[in-house]
């Protein structure tokens, strides 16, 4: 019986949450993914805030190469993997293993990161996603 009322606060919570945020208007960039049509043709609200907070992994890829085994394991202090990509082509910005942009390598006080040159749209990430 702990669980149905478990559950009922959960409700409860969710209500109330979905009042506070119906009153309060923030325009996100994601306001045009917050409807989807039903299979009556009715819009149907999406909340898509509750994503907001979910951690993702974000990497940036310089390259890539295949390499076998007995290659891998010679490998040693100095060695030089060739990689697939040409010098001063874009880096790959991905999260989650997605593209969602390319970049290229700044250092500021002595520290690395990435100016994004190309940003993938809102709307195809949405579309890669599904």
């Amino acid at each position: 019986m702990a669980e149905s009322n478990d559950m009922d606060d959960w409700a409860a919570a969710m209500a109330e949450q979905a009042d506070s945020e119906a009153g309060a208007a923030k325009a996100t960039p994601l306001d045009q993914f917050e409807t989807q049509k039903t299979h009556g043709g009715e819009e149907n609200p999406i909340n898509l805030e509750v994503l907001m907070d979910v951690p993702v992994a974000i990497s940036m890829e310089i390259g890539r190469t295949n390499i076998n085994i007995r290659n891998l394991l010679q490998l040693n202090q100095g060695s030089i993997v060739e990689l697939d990509r040409l010098a001063g082509e874009p880096l790959d910005v991905l999260v989650n293993g997605t593209l969602i942009a390319r970049g290229e390598v700044v250092v500021i006080n002595e520290k690395f990161g990435i100016r994004l040159t190309d940003v993938i749209s809102p709307a195809e990430r949405i579309r890669k996603l599904r």
